[in-house]
């Protein structure tokens, strides 16, 4: 049982930053000179929406801002309030305004469970400045948060704290006589924070949990020393969390990194993103159908062997279930990276599908036209010629030079990567016959005298 008196109030809740200057990470809008702190210095803003993974300081920075204006600061949850609740504070802002001239800041954590209808509530109090709107959320606000409510607000995405601002906070967190361990003798191994500080994926609070979980838990040696070594913060903080959502941005971010590391001929980088798609449960069959669309998009005809390897591995995948299915998926992402790359096939079907979709519709030649078309071409006044088809088989090589695109367009350009440059070969020495209407089938040498 722990012997310490806990405080009301987590050590995460109590240290939150009261200052810019005191908020952790978020140079890139926060720094002095940036378009962000000079809106809030200047008290020249009136809706935001921040963005960003948990941990990286959304509601906090919300009170702080609100602290640095001198504004009164009213909070909504998106998954507990309801239309009801937004104008009872919509209301009471107002009666504020009225009476005494102070401004209310409005701020609607998880902003993206709101409704359309809930949303649309916001909008005209936001136009008369009745409040200051502050939304937050993991999401990306321009997917998830109504149009018109993006519109009327400058959208700032937070990223996760580095490492060396965490560790920052947690020296501060135990020596903080205030609101934090100052109180207590502690000393800290500078590797055991810093572990924290990775472990903690850029999440203040979850590294703030940690130590004071470490804190609270750990007995004080002989001298009356609290010790935190690196034993007792890996024993904190545990396994490693991975942060990853089904459907936002962490999804589809880490899924492009893997497919734009096949694609770019890295193996290694490509089972790293592999196995934190594993790790954070993502679809396994989401990830062998990227493989499958990358053998054929990034690779094609230099290795054609990689779409069979890439169904293979989707097949087994079903068949075997997981875990054991990650082998097979580490095999095709293993082939698929080291395999020669060509996307030769897909841009060929771009050009085509862009002269379909743009330019006038190509009739089919007669000469390739079924028996009843090529009957009703005849009746019309086409010459024999023009409707003679060639049977290729009847040719040595199987191959006759014969028109069967008007215009003698090339779409399929192939490269030199792989076993396409066989192709190349191939269709340059084809390409390069003489002009179709001279060429007649053979006699056939195989008849009796």
């Amino acid at each position: 049982m722990c012997d310490k008196p806990i405080p009301h109030e987590p050590l995460a809740a109590r240290m939150r930053p009261r200052t810019l200057d005191e908020v952790a990470g978020q140079a890139h809008i926060l720094a002095p000179g940036k378009l962000l702190r000079r809106a809030i210095e200047s008290d020249c803003f009136t809706s935001l929406i921040f963005y960003g993974p948990p941990g990286t300081g959304k509601t906090t920075l919300a009170s702080v801002i609100a602290r640095t204006t001198g504004s009164r600061f009213e909070s909504l949850n998106g998954v507990e309030s309801n239309v009801a609740e937004t104008r009872a504070k919509i209301d009471q802002a107002r009666t504020w305004r009225e009476l005494r001239g102070e401004t209310t800041i409005l701020f609607i954590d998880e902003i993206h469970r709101f409704n359309k209808a809930q949303q649309d509530v916001l909008l005209p109090h936001i136009e008369r400045g009745i409040v200051r709107f502050i939304g937050a959320t993991t999401y990306n606000p321009y997917f998830h948060v109504n149009s018109p409510l993006v519109s009327r607000s400058q959208i700032f995405q937070l990223e996760p704290v580095p490492v060396d601002d965490v560790v920052r906070v947690l020296e501060n967190a135990l020596t903080d006589v205030e609101r934090g361990f100052g109180r207590m003798k502690i000393e800290a191994d500078p590797a055991a924070l810093r572990h924290l500080a990775e472990k903690s994926d850029g999440d203040v609070r979850k590294a703030l949990t940690a130590v004071e979980l470490a804190t609270l838990t750990t007995p004080a040696d002989d001298d009356g020393v609290l010790r935190l070594t690196l034993a007792i913060a890996e024993e904190s903080i545990q396994r490693k969390a991975v942060v990853y959502d089904a459907d936002g941005d962490a999804h589809y971010d880490t899924a492009s990194a893997f497919i734009k590391s096949v694609r770019g001929s890295d193996p290694d980088a490509a089972l790293y993103w592999l196995a934190k798609m594993l790790h954070a449960g993502e679809d396994p069959r989401f990830i062998s159908r990227r493989l499958i669309i990358s053998a054929s998009e990034d690779i094609g005809l230099a290795d054609s062997g990689a779409l069979r390897v890439a169904l293979d591995a989707h097949h087994a995948l079903e068949f075997l279930g997981m875990p054991e299915g990650r082998i097979p998926l580490a095999h095709a992402t293993v082939y698929l990276a080291s395999a020669p790359k060509s996307n030769t096939a897909y841009a060929a079907l771009g050009r085509a599908m862009d002269d379909v979709a743009n330019g006038r519709t190509l009739a089919v030649p007669p000469h390739l036209r079924t028996p009843t078309r090529k009957q009703l071409a005849a009746a019309s006044g086409e010459t024999d010629q023009a409707l003679q088809y060639l049977y290729a088989h009847d040719f040595e090589g199987a191959y006759v030079p014969q028109a069967y695109l008007p215009e003698g367009r090339v779409y399929y350009q192939p490269g030199t990567q792989g076993l396409e440059k066989r192709i190349k070969e191939r269709l340059e020495f084809w390409r390069g016959q003489s002009n179709p209407a001279s060429t007649a089938p053979p006699q056939d040498n195989t008849a009796a005298p």
